[in-house]
C-alpha cells in the first residue's frame, strides 16, 4: 500500500514537472521566457517549446502578435474656425519588438492602450485643429487619417507597436454648430437663388422689351401700309367719282343731295323746320335755278321734285289694278311719290312708308 501511494506522488510530481516544462506557441501568439525576471528567450514561431520544469525558475509571457484595434468614441475636436466635431476613430496596431513591449509596459495590453489613447488623442487634435470646418468632409479626410497614424507610429515604436492604420469612422456636429450651420448653409442657398432668379427676370426683362419694341415696329409697319393702301383706294374712288359724274356735274350735285336727305331725315321719318329758301333744300323749292317756270303745286298743297307730275286727281295715281274705292293712306307709293316734300309754308315732311330712295 506504501508503495503504491509512493508510485503515485512520483507519478504527479513527474507529470507536473513535464508539463511545467512544456510551452506551446500558436500562430496568433508569440512568446518571452522569463528566468528570475530576466528575458532569456523570445519565440515568434509557433510550435511546442521547453523551459526549466516550474515557474519558480522559468516563467512564460505570452504577447498577441495578431493585429489588434483600439477605437475612440465621441471625441469633441475644435477646428480652425472655432466649430466643434464629434468624431468617432480607430487605429490597428501590432506588438512587433516584444523585448520593448515587456521593458516598457511589463507586456500588458491594458497600459498599452493607455498610452496609445493619450497619443491618439493628441494626434486628432492636432489633425483637426490646424484645419477649417468643412476639410474632414472633403476629400482630405484620407489625407488626415495618414498625418494621425504618422504622428503615432514614433512614440508607439518605442513600446514595441507599429501603428498600422488610422480611420475616422464619423465626423459630426455638435446639435448647436449643426444648426447654426445649416442656417448659414440655408441663407447661402437661399442668396444662390435669389441671384438666379434675379439674373432669369432680368433675361426675360430684356426679352419683353425686344419682344415689345418688335411688335410696335411691325404694327407701326403694319399702319404704314394700311394707310398707304387707304390712300392709293381713296385716290381711286375719288378718280372713279370723278369719271362718274363729271360729264353731269348737275346730276352728281343732285344726286349727293338726295343721299344727304336720306342720311338726315331717317327711315322712320322727321320733320324739319326751315326756312324756305335753305340750301340744303333747295331741290324741294318752287324755283329751278335754271329760270324754268315754278312746278304747280299739289292739291294738298306740297310741292314735288323738279320733274315730278302730280295729277289733279288722285284717283288717276292710283296703280294699274286698284279701284278708286281704295284710301289713299292703303295706295302703294311710287319712287317720286316717298320722296320727302316742303309744304307751302316750309314744313319739311318725310314719309313714314318707307325711307328716300336715290332718283333714276
Amino acid at each position: 500500500m506504501n508503495r503504491l501511494i509512493g508510485l503515485s506522488v512520483v507519478a504527479v510530481i513527474a507529470l507536473y514537472v513535464l508539463f511545467s516544462s512544456i510551452y506551446i506557441v500558436n500562430v496568433r501568439e508569440q512568446a518571452i521566457v522569463l528566468r528570475f525576471g530576466q528575458i532569456t528567450a523570445v519565440r515568434t514561431e509557433p510550435g511546442l517549446y521547453f523551459k526549466l520544469p516550474t515557474n519558480l525558475v522559468d516563467a512564460v509571457q505570452i504577447i498577441e502578435e495578431r493585429t489588434l484595434r483600439y477605437d475612440i468614441a465621441n471625441m469633441q475636436l475644435q477646428v480652425s474656425d472655432g466649430a466643434t466635431y464629434v468624431v468617432d476613430a480607430f487605429l490597428t496596431y501590432r506588438i512587433t519588438d516584444p523585448v520593448k513591449f515587456r521593458e516598457r509596459v511589463q507586456g500588458e495590453l491594458g497600459l498599452a492602450e493607455q498610452r496609445i489613447s493619450t497619443r491618439f488623442d493628441a494626434a486628432l487634435r492636432q489633425v483637426y485643429g490646424v484645419r477649417k470646418f468643412d476639410a474632414a468632409l472633403s476629400a482630405e479626410r484620407s489625407a488626415m487619417m495618414r498625418e494621425a497614424r504618422d504622428l503615432i507610429r514614433p512614440g508607439m515604436a518605442e513600446l514595441g507597436i507599429d501603428v498600422t492604420d488610422v480611420r475616422i469612422l464619423r465626423t459630426d456636429l455638435m446639435e448647436d454648430v449643426s444648426k447654426q450651420t445649416f442656417e448659414r448653409m440655408s441663407a447661402e442657398r437661399n442668396a444662390e437663388a435669389a441671384r438666379i432668379r434675379a439674373g432669369g427676370q432680368q433675361a426675360a426683362q430684356s426679352l419683353k422689351a425686344i419682344a415689345d419694341r418688335q411688335a410696335v415696329e411691325i404694327v407701326a409697319a403694319a399702319r404704314k401700309d394700311s394707310e398707304v393702301l387707304r390712300g392709293e383706294g381713296e385716290a381711286l374712288r375719288s378718280e372713279v367719282f370723278a369719271s362718274a359724274f363729271t360729264p353731269d356735274p348737275e346730276f352728281f350735285e343732285f344726286y349727293r343731295s338726295m343721299q344727304a336727305y336720306r342720311a338726315a331725315l331717317g327711315a322712320t321719318g322727321t320733320t324739319m323746320v326751315l326756312a324756305p329758301d335753305s340750301e340744303f333744300f333747295k331741290y324741294f323749292s318752287t324755283d329751278t335755278t335754271d329760270g324754268q317756270p315754278p312746278v304747280p303745286a299739289a292739291p294738298n298743297g306740297i310741292a314735288p321734285l323738279p320733274g315730278i307730275t302730280i295729277p289733279a286727281d288722285p284717283a288717276d295715281a292710283l296703280p294699274a289694278g286698284t279701284s278708286g274705292d281704295t284710301p289713299a293712306a292703303e295706295a302703294p307709293l311710287t319712287l317720286d311719290q316717298a320722296t320727302p316734300a316742303v309744304g307751302t309754308d316750309g314744313t319739311v315732311v318725310a314719309p313714314n312708308s318707307s325711307e328716300p330712295a336715290p332718283a333714276q
